[in-house]
């Protein structure tokens, strides 16, 4: 009998050959190639705009449906108002929510939303103020899950295949400018496949003042995917510590074919080497310029705080972007003390999309007089400005470190004046 299940064995294998051609010449056609000539048909803006509809529907039934249930739950009681006890209660909660609400803290955790945008992440009760909205809730998820996320797998898988093929192929090259334009091609075709992974809508500002080689490029910090944010329009030199597994593959492939700056753990701290080597490759025009975070950490893309002043001592010219991520599609900060980055990526490319505007601002040098510190608190405002972000004087590294004995000091000195009295109290 076992000869009979043939036929039914090769029309199962054939049917999924055909499914999996198809598959990939639809990712060719329409993902792969525009993402290697640089060009779009449109379809991420087309897909944009219908969310945003479907997000004021929501919404919309969001707003009646919580209305209804609240007339019901808060119907009147009493012929005549009357105080309890129970009505302080919403003042003392409002009190207390003040004070463990301070402007550092919750810089690191994610954007709140006016909006639902039929993520469970971003609020676990709308779904159920009605069936409407917990079908179209269901409906999402099989959408999300069952076509976006192994199409930017497969998109995701694909671009760094090819970056670590190609970068490798190129670096055998005997001509440095043949190297170095084929560098500069491999690189910016696999950003492009990896951005269409994230379903990334960007819009780029002020494109006329985009970097030139032999300077830095400072941006503020919201997650590791700035990177392909900005590689997406050009090309940069990394810094950034050694890794190993597959970061640490990619990371080897890339600084084979362009001048990438990895430093072994031992090195990082070791201020006056990390200096010595940027010095020396903004020294070098025919280099490109160095992205970095003088954040240190990521923020939750609400405020922009205290920048490192380690990239501002070298005395080359800066050349800020301010980077701000749409929150209605996807939450793009990484809060790395709660998700690791396998579990950030699957949110990352599980979320509708990841929509931000980028702006290029005016190439930026030390002034007469001016120190480090100045100077990047100076770049500093400029980008919290073009961006709309809060422009806070705290350090980042607030996240996982105690507070310094030095900021305890000052308040110390501050209380102990207060109480003999010579600081008056207004």
């Amino acid at each position: 009998m076992a000869w009979f299940t043939f036929p039914a064995d090769n029309l199962l294998c054939r049917c999924l050959g055909i499914s999996i051609t198809v598959w990939f010449t639809l990712l060719f056609v329409f993902i792969i190639m525009p993402a290697v000539l640089g060009v779009s048909f449109g379809i991420r803006s087309f897909y944009m705009r219908t969310l945003l509809k479907i997000f004021e529907w929501a919404t919309l039934r969001m707003e009646l449906g919580a209305k209804e249930k609240n007339q019901e739950l808060y119907k009147p009681l009493r012929s005549e108002p009357e105080f309890e006890m129970a009505d302080i209660f919403y003042f003392c909660r409002r009190g207390v929510e003040s004070i463990v609400d301070d402007e550092v803290t919750k810089r690191f955790s994610a954007q709140e939303l006016k909006s639902w945008n039929l993520l469970t992440r971003s609020n676990y009760n709308f779904r159920h103020i009605s069936l409407r909205l917990t079908v179209l809730w269901g409906l999402g998820i099989l959408i999300r899950y069952g076509v976006l996320l192994p199409l930017r797998v497969t998109l995701a898988v694909t671009g760094i295949c090819l970056l670590l093929v190609l970068t490798t192929l190129v670096a055998f090259l005997p001509n440095a400018e043949l190297r170095s334009y084929l560098s500069e091609k491999v690189h910016l075709m696999c950003y492009r496949i990896c951005v269409r992974a994230l379903t990334a809508i960007i819009t780029y500002h002020n494109r006329y003042m985009i970097f030139s080689n032999g300077g830095i490029c400072v941006a503020n910090h919201t997650t590791p995917i700035d990177v392909i944010i900005l590689a997406n329009d050009g090309c940069y030199s990394l810094v950034g510590q050694v890794h190993g597994g597959l970061m640490g593959m990619v990371q080897r492939a890339m600084v084979k074919s362009s001048s990438h700056i990895w430093f072994e753990r031992s090195e990082v701290k070791d201020r006056h080497l990390v200096a010595k080597r940027l010095g020396d490759h903004v020294a070098d025009k025919t280099k490109q310029p160095i992205l970095v975070f003088p954040e240190g950490t990521c923020i939750n893309n609400t405020s922009v705080m205290m920048f490192k002043k380690g990239s501002f001592e070298i005395g080359c010219t800066v050349y800020p972007v301010a980077i701000k991520y749409d929150p209605r599609f996807g939450d793009a900060f990484w809060n790395s003390s709660k998700f690791g980055m396998v579990s950030y990526l699957l949110r990352m490319m599980s979320s509708w999309a990841i929509v931000c505007s980028v702006w290029y601002l005016p190439p930026m040098n030390r002034e007469e007089g001016e120190d480090a510190v100045q100077f990047a608190n100076r770049v500093k405002a400029a980008i919290a400005a073009q961006g709309g972000l809060v422009d806070l004087i705290w350090d980042g590294g607030l996240k996982r470190a105690k507070v310094k004995d030095v900021f305890k000091e000052e308040q110390q000195k501050l209380y102990s004046k207060v109480l003999v009295g010579r600081l008056s109290v207004h």
